[in-house]
């Protein structure tokens, strides 16, 4: 079944994190990493740049409420729709193991998810069957051929160990390759990128980013194992074999399901049983002993 889920329909799938601070040169290394696996290794790679995928209003701090003016973290308010699309994400990976037709989740808010269905139209993995691209109905047929290896890149900050661990647990739930691939950037230099951005972020979202950046660590985490930490001032992605190896380490070694452990549950069992009847004995044996001695008194 593992096997069958990490080659769905003779694809091998899997996820790439690229995290680092804004302005860090994500979605330039996405680019350019998509680039190199397409043409040195023959894959098809899928970056989704989270920049792209979530509506603006994202990145609005502020809300309506009773006719106030609340303010709202604009992080916080980010993560919301990052796990939505990780939601969309793994919708997607459902259908495509399974071989199936692509319909909109039931549970969607329609900007993000006309977005996330209409970049996958754009990289050609799904084309529509019926009804209008407008219609809620609307299924797409999804694009399972040639048989090669799919990797998707995500790309966003994901500055919080925990983010990235949701990223994880959806690799090992369907047996996909997981790795990360974390740009280390001076944070000064990303302050001026930044400002040079159409859309600049606040610089005091930065500040706060590089306060609570936590970088991978295999040697605490093992699931951090298939992790590589790129300074971008020194070295390009495509010129880096390191980061090539990476990748193809996490797909020949997709992550495994939790499996339970029957050796230990049988142990489990037996010293249960053992116990259960000792303590039967012990109650035969106190229940004679009572007999024996009201007998005595009887005589």
């Amino acid at each position: 079944m593992a096997e069958e889920l990490r080659r769905a329909g003779g694809h091998q799938l899997g996820l790439c994190l690229l995290c680092g601070l804004p302005a860090a040169g994500k979605t330039t290394a996405a680019q350019a990493l998509s680039r190199v696996l397409r043409e040195r290794k023959g894959w098809r790679c899928v970056p989704l740049a989270y920049d792209d995928l979530i509506p603006p209003e994202a990145f609005d701090q502020s809300k309506e409420s009773s006719g106030q003016r609340e303010q709202q973290p604009l992080m916080s308010h980010w993560r919301l729709y990052r796990h939505e699309l990780l939601l969309y994400l793994e919708h997607f990976l459902q259908n495509f193991i399974k071989g199936c037709h692509y319909s909109p989740p039931p549970n969607r808010t329609e900007t993000t998810w006309k977005r996330f269905a209409c970049y996958l139209k754009e990289q050609e993995l799904i084309y529509p069957r019926t009804g209008t691209e407008d219609s809620a109905s609307c299924q797409y047929l999804i694009d399972f051929i040639p048989l090669r290896p799919i990797y998707f890149i995500l790309d966003d900050n994901f500055y919080y160990r925990s983010m990235r661990y949701e990223v994880y647990q959806l690799a090992r739930q369907y047996t996909l390759g997981f790795c990360q691939l974390f740009l280390d950037c001076q944070a000064d230099v990303c302050l001026e990128r930044n400002s040079r951005r159409k859309q600049p972020l606040p610089e005091e979202t930065i500040h706060a980013m590089v306060q609570k950046m936590e970088v991978p660590n295999p040697e605490k985490y093992a699931w951090e194992q298939n992790s590589f930490i790129l300074k971008t001032t020194e070295c390009s992605v495509e010129d880096n074999l390191q980061v090539l190896d990476l990748l193809s380490t996490a797909l020949e070694n997709p992550v495994k399901p939790l499996e339970e452990n029957t050796e230990v549950k049988e142990r489990d069992r037996a010293i249960c049983a053992a116990s259960v009847l000792h303590q039967a004995d012990q109650a035969v044996r106190r229940a004679v002993s009572q007999t024996m001695k009201t007998a005595k008194v009887m005589t």
